[in-house]
């Protein structure tokens, strides 16, 4: 998941705590496993790897595609799988090693959606083009993992990949879980805000570590799969709270892909959130999250 992950529980007994570890270490690398784009002979590989030939996707391939093509479409565009290959000259290092307008327009060619077919359960790209469900690919985890952990055990568990997390029950032994959320300076070790989750989801889409900066401006590593570019004016950071992480982040990704108009299109879905831009906490304040 290119981040820690781990799991919280309320539970008496170490072997108790070994077994729901175990569980949820087994589906977080399964899931690794099968759609991480950096691994060899999984179904995304051999999807890469096609050179135009229709690929047929197994049932759990074919529902996280088919969700991916829902945030295109409500998106405008702007969540786009196939814009993974744009890291080939985007690499957001904190240096100032931004691109030519040239590298950027020649990588465009294997962008867009629209050029590709997908028939489920049949995937047909043209040549050199790629997929990455990275954009959607923590949450889903997150979320598998909760289900697991429901029906495994009557104990109070929170899960957390890298910042994404799901809060499967209120715990027995204080009033709510306690949840930091990340400073968008990432040299500040303290939490921007501090946040009591009972039960629910939390999913953080931000720049604090990923990011280029020349001439004293920032570029978020949120790019803009029409341009190619970094999304203008967009948010250091969004929290947004949800039943589900993968709603969760789904909000957030996407605000963060309105870039000025983030702010006003979580008003417009009515989820809480909390917006910094710079050093302004600014958004929307929520209590305990239930």
């Amino acid at each position: 998941m290119a981040s820690p992950c781990e799991v919280l529980c309320e539970i008496d007994t170490a072997d108790e705590a070994r077994r729901l570890t175990e569980l949820v270490a087994a589906e977080a690398w399964r899931i690794e496993d099968k759609f991480s784009r950096y691994l060899p002979a999984n179904i995304i590989n051999r999807i890469n790897e096609a050179n135009g030939k229709p690929v047929e996707v197994d049932p759990e391939t074919s529902q996280l595609i088919d969700f991916s093509t829902t945030l295109h479409e409500i998106s405008a565009g702007r969540f786009d799988i196939t814009s993974g290959v744009l890291r080939r000259v985007w690499h957001f290092d904190g240096s100032d090693n931004i691109p030519t307008k040239t590298a950027v327009r020649k990588v465009m060619e294997q962008v867009g959606w629209g050029r590709v077919t997908w028939d489920s359960p049949l995937l047909h790209m043209p040549p050199g083009m790629e997929i990455d469900l990275g954009g959607i690919g923590k949450e889903y985890a997150v979320d598998r993992v909760a289900t697991m952990l429901r029906e495994a055990t009557t104990a109070s568990c929170l899960v957390n990949f890298g910042g994404d997390l799901v809060a499967v029950r209120k715990p027995c032994l204080r009033n709510a879980w306690k949840v930091g959320v990340e400073a968008v300076h990432a040299s500040n070790t303290n939490a921007e805000k501090l946040l009591n989750l009972q039960v629910g989801a939390l999913a953080t889409s931000g720049d604090a570590r990923r990011f280029l900066i020349r001439d004293g401006v920032r570029y978020s590593h949120i790019l803009d799969p029409k341009t190619g570019w970094p999304v203008p004016d967009a948010p250091r950071s969004i929290t947004v709270a949800a039943d589900t992480c993968t709603q969760a982040g789904m909000f957030s990704t996407l605000a963060m892909l309105e870039g000025a108009r983030a702010e006003a299109f979580l008003d417009v879905q009515e989820v809480r959130y909390w917006c910094y831009r710079g050093n302004d906490p600014g958004g929307r304040k929520i209590g305990v999250v239930t």
